[in-house]
């Protein structure tokens, strides 16, 4: 190549290479220097952009802990102030020569008037809404000025409470706690109903700039948006319509739209346009054959693909976006059949049961949640064998990470429309806020391969049927109004938008929702008869649902959880101030779960021994529920349990505490959860054995049963046979008569040993009592322990001269994890488990705690 031609080509890649850097839309985070004051005080301190009021409040020293001891009582002014946030940003020249710049706001919490070098360029009233705006006339090269007036959500809701002649019923909304008295606003304001409080969570009510702002410039267009629109998939074929919205400065002539496999540069779909000023709606059709589809945890692999859309221009990219795609076919399937009307998931045309829990957010301030705990919580769902998650209606829209997780790993996601156990005054301008605001959220989850459906809410319909609501408006005159409004929500906006923004997605209008009240042969269904009802946990074995998307069980978090927000001796009391403070399910709640506990266990000997029976008590009980779900397969096809963590340190439903500590729970439904489960269960005088699996193919091994006598290890009876297992169901694959099996022993001086093992030798099993636990003749034990240095800690082999039931092992602190805690030892068996700690062997050797049931009474 002559040195003239190699000078036209190095211009020519120059020219090239800059117009395309031209072309390219900029975008910048606008993060930097903000600084907040109460509005009607002259102080100023530096805040955190994204974050909350509260968060740069404890940042400044301003106020302590709200999560610590009884902090929470002194911090409720902070909702009934205005605020002012302000930064000053510059531009720099390549953006500001942009034809278009926009501020995105991604999250206003919640009432906030927006200001742009004095300005008023944006009135926001949602706190789930994404705000754009133009400020290409207001924006300067240097100094900009940004101003976000936050008005009190208090003193803007409680004129609209006092306006009405009747009043709409919430949910667990603590006003008093919150100094109003009784006027309960929380439906008055589009922010998450878990800040009003719950009955698991505190009172605060947040106020800030909770997600991120962006400055956003371009030239020409921009990508609006991006659907992957999957018409048609198997395991053979998959049609997907990729539907691009193009936002033009003007019309053009033959643009390009190509959508490109992003791991190879190949492009599978292209399509020439001419572009219209204003909104466009582009679509590129393509096909892959044989793809890799995405499936849940436990049944496959969640393949992604990463498709990258380009609009072109003369062979200039103007602008392009990158999307993580799932390739599955994922429907609800909800029909009748000869016992009422099932509701079950299908995906990649394979029938699922649902396994997994219900999940809050996962502070009560978002901002702080890091990516490594979006991750550990995920992560925590999959060790734990769920494929599914429901994000409960009374939160948030989820960050977009925590789905993106979900699609990483194969959780499922039942999501829930920010609706909660309330009525609301959808009509006019407020119906028509909310309908953008699930435009906006749909838009913005329905790429993800974890979506499974959508609900319009949590329990409101169930209220109005079943506990009186109806009864209570029809008295008062005001039931057909209040009804339109519900009516007009979650049966007329949502799932009008649902089909028009994300087609083939299933909704249902509210969960639990069936053909009649508390309905176990239609839909899913909210059990509580086991404790809101008093009701003993063995009653799970007896109800029945088609899909449980709620049922649960309370404990407290564990002793060293406790220690940090209760440090006071004088706390460890569960009746004690600050223990009461940290249970919002009523001043009964505590009690109930001593009463709970007496009813099944002997007493405990003290306060440490009472919160680790309490863990051992719920993971019982949610391993009776799900075994009992699962071994009625395939008439119930879910089972969720509330709820997979919590907002703050508190007593309540999770399986995970605040700190990320696994409860007993936890462990105990990683074991009930697994593919395959092996359940016995007795009625009167007869011992079931169901083996149920989740494997897509039928499975063969060998079952036993042991019958063992507590005090001296004999085996009083002993069955092995082998056994085929079916696909993708359960059946009874054992069953006898209880006295002969006993061979004239005592029921509560032995213990029944389940197992099954397969064809590779993975061995599932289980233990059961014939007589509650606290007729349970446990006999003393002695735990011998092995402890060798691993990666990241320790292993530690346990053995026991008898059967050790629920052995915890402890450290002090939290700063560590026990691969498996709560287990029972079988005499002539070991356990090892792995701890991970940065304690030396002797620190730990001495800290290293080991007690069993036994132990507590």
């Amino acid at each position: 190549m002559s040195k003239s031609i190699l000078k036209v080509f190095i211009f020519i890649t120059i020219v090239l290479c800059s117009s395309y850097s031209d072309a390219q839309p900029l975008k910048k985070e606008i993060d930097q220097s903000w600084k907040f004051k109460q509005w009607r005080l002259t102080n100023w301190y530096p805040a955190k952009v994204p974050g909350v009021v509260h968060l740069d409040l404890l940042a400044n020293k301003i106020i302590e802990d709200p999560f610590y001891r009884l902090n929470e009582r002194g911090l409720q002014w902070i909702d009934k102030e205005d605020w002012m946030y302000e930064t000053h940003f510059d531009v720099d020249d390549e953006m500001y020569r942009k034809d278009n710049i926009v501020l995105d706001f991604k999250g206003l919490d919640n009432y906030a008037d927006v200001y742009l070098n004095g300005d008023k360029i944006l009135v926001a009233d949602n706190m789930f809404r994404e705000w754009k705006v133009d400020v290409k006339s207001k924006v300067k090269l240097k100094d900009n000025k940004l101003e976000v007036f936050f008005h009190s959500p208090i003193k803007t809701d409680l004129p609209k409470y006092d306006a009405l002649p009747y009043q709409y019923r919430t949910g667990p909304d603590q006003a008093e706690n919150g100094g109003i008295f009784d006027k309960r606003i929380s439906i008055f304001a589009r922010k998450a109903g878990y800040q009003y409080g719950w009955d698991w969570g505190p009172r605060f009510v947040t106020t800030g700039i909770w997600r991120p702002v962006y400055l956003e410039a371009w030239n020409e267009l921009r990508i609006d948006n991006v659907f992957f629109h999957q018409k048609e998939v198997s395991s053979k074929k998959a049609v997907i319509t990729t539907n691009v919205e193009v936002v033009a400065d003007d019309n053009m002539k033959d643009a390009k739209v190509l959508v490109k496999d992003n791991a190879t540069g190949k492009i599978v779909g292209e399509v020439n346009s001419d572009l219209q000023k204003g909104a466009n709606q582009l679509s590129v059709t393509f096909a892959i054959n044989n793809p890799k589809l995405w499936w849940c945890n436990g049944l496959g692999d969640p393949n992604l693909y990463e498709f990258k859309t380009e609009v072109q221009h003369n062979s200039i990219v103007l602008d392009n976006d990158i999307k993580k795609i799932g390739i599955r076919s994922m429907k609800m399937i909800s029909e009748p059949d000869e016992f009422g009307r099932n509701l079950y998931l299908e995906l990649n045309g394979v029938r699922v049961f649902s396994k997994g829990a219900n999940y809050v957010p996962l502070d009560n301030f978002t901002p702080r949640i890091t990516k490594e705990k979006y991750e550990q919580t995920i992560l925590d769902a999959v060790n734990a064998n769920m494929n599914m998650l429901r994000v409960w209606g009374g939160g948030i829209y989820e960050d977009d990470y925590f789905y993106e997780l979900c699609d990483k790993y194969g959780i499922m996601v039942w999501q829930d429309f920010m609706f909660a156990c309330s009525l609301y005054p959808s009509e006019g301008k407020f119906l028509e806020n909310i309908k953008q605001e699930a435009i906006d959220n749909v838009k913005r989850l329905r790429n993800h391969a974890s979506i499974a459906l959508w609900a319009g809410n949590n329990e409101a319909r169930e209220f109005w049927i079943a506990w009186g609501w109806k009864e209570h408006y029809e008295k008062i005159g005001y039931a057909d109004k209040v009804w339109k409004q519900y009516t007009d929500l979650f049966e007329g906006v949502l799932p009008d938008v649902i089909k028009q923004y994300s087609p083939g997605t299933y909704y249902q209008s509210s969960s639990p929702y069936s053909d009649g009240s508390h309905d176990d042969k239609n839909g899913d269904r909210h059990y509580w008869g086991v404790w809101h009802g008093h009701k003993p946990t063995t009653e799970f074995n007896v109800v029945r649902s088609r899909f449980f998307s709620e049922y649960g069980f309370q404990s407290f978090p564990e002793y060293q959880s406790i220690k940090i927000f209760a440090p006071e001796p004088s706390d460890w009391n569960i009746t004690s101030e600050v223990m009461m403070a940290h249970q919002r399910a009523g001043s009964y709640a505590n009690p109930l779960i001593e009463e709970y506990l007496l009813n099944e266990y002997k007493k405990p000997k003290d306060f440490q021994s009472f919160i680790y029976m309490s863990q051992v008590l719920q993971g019982d009980a949610i391993k009776t529920a799900i075994e009992a779900h699962r071994r009625d397969m395939p008439y119930c096809m879910g089972t969720l349990f509330w709820q997979h963590n919590d907002c703050w340190p508190v007593a309540s439903w999770s399986s995970r505490d605040y700190y990320g500590r696994w409860k007993a729970q936890h462990y105990f439904s990683r074991e009930a959860y697994r593919d395959i489960l092996v359940s016995p269960i007795a009625n009167e005088n007869v011992l079931d054995v169901y083996i149920v699996s989740d494997r897509l193919s039928a499975t063969k091994g060998n079952f036993k049963l042991k019958v063992v006598n507590l005090e001296d290890n004999s085996v009083i009876n002993e069955v092995s046979q082998a056994v085929s297992i079916p696909a993708n169901n359960g059946k009874k694959h054992f069953s006898t008569d209880i006295t002969s099996l006993l061979k004239g022993a005592d029921k509560n001086k032995v213990f029944i040993t389940v197992s099954f093992t397969d064809k590779q030798g993975v061995e599932y099993s289980n233990r059961y009592f014939l007589v509650p636990q606290k007729e349970v003749n446990f006999p003393e034990v002695n735990i011998t322990r092995t402890i060798k240095p691993v990666a990241g800690g320790f292993e530690v082999v346990l053995h026991s001269n008898k059967l050790a039931r629920a052995v915890f092992l402890s450290l002090d602190g939290i700063d560590n994890f026990f691969g498996n805690n709560y287990f029972d030892i079988i005499p002539g068996n070991s356990v090892a488990l792995k701890v991970q700690t940065s304690l030396t062997q002797s620190q730990f050797e001495k800290q290293l705690k080991i007690i069993s049931f036994k132990d507590a009474y």
